[in-house]
């Protein structure tokens, strides 16, 4: 591998050991509501009443400044949070994407006026983002984007259409990537912007798309003449290009890139009982455990990275192409395991939890990037 990529080893720090007993008490006591097809929607399952639990907790924002409303903790204490509700299968998509991207990207950009109004309240647990990238002509290629936001007085006017968006029929705001200059002729790359949109603004249509679960976390999202404020632009005018890649290191990099299946595993371990020690059972497990051991430690050392002010993006690339391979494995692999069926029934939680996964899995290399898009940014860095 080329050196220019970086994988520092990183080990947490010791303060972060009762963090973690306290974080796992509490789950603990949610966990006993939640059944196993609920667990094995993970980070995407839709809660606003947990999420408010959790911000009076003081776990959403940690690392923000007390003045927005956050709580000035490390980074690595809020690994520590994310990993224990990963690991139990919270439901946390309601206030996921506003503390994993949304919330660093307006502490980074924001205005005063746009820090005030939106970093308090996600604080909270009380407001729910989402994020405008994919288009249907684009897809995973940021550079392709075609919907438009053109500069008008008192504001701006966006057209166009989204699609892809997680959870955007529940949520509150969107950060979207709009083209507001320069043709593609002139680089695809320039002139991009990204905008903080009030998903209430008349002109926004929300189409859910339903998955073979029956469910709709995807949407489709119509801007017809939706009309902004001024100060609705997102950080610098036609520097969204950079803005969105440097957030999209939070996103690929994270727990959520490998542990979204992961609950199945000491569900199952609770199921083998004495018969884990059969050799080739023993066997697959160890190997799923070392894949997830050295998951870890790559996304630990991109978040010290993240922490130091740089932008891995190249790590980040590899840990999600890696991450979600294993995400979308685990659940065939458990179910050949334990013999379970994948069956929603009452009391079952591995079998409710396998249920849902495997009928999703194949969705979890789109989020953040195809596998494509990933090995375009991975090729790139080893200079090809």
């Amino acid at each position: 591998m080329s050196a220019a990529y970086r994988f520092t080893p990183y080990e947490l720090p010791p303060e972060t050991v009762a963090l973690r007993a306290e974080v796992r008490t509490f789950v603990q006591e949610e966990a006993k509501h939640w059944d196993g097809w609920q667990i094995g929607h993970s980070w995407t399952g839709f809660d606003r009443e947990l999420s408010r639990k959790l911000g009076e907790r003081g776990w959403i924002g940690m690392t923000w400044p007390k003045q927005y409303g956050g709580h000035e903790r490390s980074a690595m204490e809020r690994y520590v949070v994310l990993e224990e509700l990963l690991a139990a299968g919270a439901p946390v998509g309601a206030h996921w994407v506003a503390d994993r991207q949304s919330g660093p990207l307006i502490l980074r950009l924001g205005s005063e006026a746009q820090k005030t109004k939106y970093l308090p309240a996600i604080c909270r647990g009380e407001a729910a983002f989402c994020i405008g990238l994919s288009e249907p002509d684009a897809g995973s290629d940021l550079a392709s984007l075609r919907s438009k936001a053109e500069r008008v007085d008192g504001g701006w006017l966006l057209n166009g259409r989204k699609v892809w968006t997680t959870y955007a029929q529940d949520c509150d705001v969107m950060i979207g990537l709009f083209r507001t200059g320069f043709s593609e002729e002139h680089g695809k790359h320039r002139g991009l912007s990204q905008f903080l949109i009030d998903l209430k603004t008349p002109g926004i249509e929300i189409n859910p798309i339903k998955d073979l679960t029956g469910e709709s976390h995807f949407n489709e999202i119509v801007f017809d003449n939706v009309m902004l404020a001024e100060d609705a632009l997102m950080g610098v005018e036609n520097g969204g290009w950079a803005q969105a890649n440097a957030e999209l290191a939070f996103e690929r990099s994270g727990p959520d890139r490998y542990l979204s299946s992961f609950p199945l595993l000491p569900m199952a371990l609770a199921k083998l009982g004495e018969s884990v020690n059969d050799p080739s059972i023993a066997r697959d497990i160890g190997a799923m455990v070392a894949e997830l051991t050295v998951l870890r430690q790559m996304s630990l050392s991109i978040q010290n990275q993240l922490e130091n002010g740089e932008t891995p993006l190249q790590e980040a690339a590899i840990t999600k192409l890696l991450g979600t391979g294993l995400e979308q494995r685990m659940p065939g692999l458990i179910a050949d395991i334990v013999e379970a069926q994948p069956l929603r029934r009452a009391g079952d939680t591995l079998s409710e939890a396998l249920a849902y996964l495997i009928q999703v899995e194949p969705s979890f290399s789109l989020r953040g990037g195809t596998n494509e898009i990933m090995k375009m940014i991975i090729a790139r860095g080893m200079g090809l």
